[in-house]
């Protein structure tokens, strides 16, 4: 038996990796803001809760993970999927508190999560992995989208630094940050829909969608799973699906 936790569950990437982790011998449990009827219809048990206040989240994580049956899993996957996109545009222009939140869902939810995670599972005869989901944009600046990068370079930061720790324990976790490549999401939508006058890079993002060379998150969450599953996951603490 396998267990899954997915963050950013109901819709985009995170709902087609919810979707395609369903099956008779995995249990998963996706996190989002909104419900996502379709799955959990489909099995998924999903927790609504606001990574914009991640704290009492991440506490209720390492409350329920202490209080499983863990002898029951093989394996056990903490999927930080969950991120902000805040208006393109310089940051004087964003609302104070949106740059919070894009930092806390981004960055400090997955700081928490992981840590719950981490603790909760600390003594599970299981295989554990955490995959956190980053981004091209975290390894390289864009401008207009300082938030995003931020949060992405600091979760491909913060991963190295938990491998290098999960090496020194006897049975350590092994983790990723992986950019899953460029995906037709809302996210997309946003960025060539902005106006070029607040974020230069507009007519690269418009051209992404006329020229076909974005993945449909179905797509993307296959070539995920399939990283995920490699005998060499955490081989390398960051790494990029397209160069697998």
């Amino acid at each position: 038996m396998k267990l899954y936790i997915v963050t950013g569950a109901s819709r985009g990437l995170g709902a087609a990796l919810v979707r395609q982790l369903l099956g008779p011998q995995h249990q998963v449990l996706g996190m989002a803001r909104h419900h996502n009827l379709a799955l959990a219809r489909a099995g998924e048990e999903s927790w609504t809760a606001d990574l914009a206040d991640p704290l009492p989240v991440a506490q209720r994580l390492q409350q329920w993970l202490s209080g499983m049956h863990a002898e029951r899993f093989d394996e056990v996957v903490l999927i930080n999927n969950a991120g902000v996109v805040t208006e393109p545009g310089p940051i004087t222009a964003v609302p104070l508190a949106q740059l919070s939140g894009a930092l806390r869902v981004g960055l400090e939810a997955t700081l928490l999560l992981s840590a719950a995670f981490l603790n909760g599972t600390r003594s599970w005869r299981a295989e554990r992995k955490i995959l956190n989901i980053s981004s091209g944009l975290g390894r390289r600046a864009m401008a207009a989208a300082a938030p995003y990068c931020a949060a992405k370079a600091g979760m491909d930061h913060l991963s190295r630094a938990m491998a290098l720790d999960e090496a020194q324990q006897p049975r350590p976790a092994r983790i990723v940050s992986l950019a899953p490549g460029i995906i037709d999401t809302d996210m997309q939508v946003q960025l060539r829909g902005a106006d070029p006058a607040q974020f230069p890079d507009q007519p690269r993002f418009a051209a992404f969608k006329a020229e076909g060379a974005l993945d449909s998150p179905e797509d993307a969450a296959a070539k995920v799973l399939r990283f995920l599953n490699r005998p060499d996951f955490g081989a390398e603490a960051v790494a990029d699906v397209r160069e697998a």
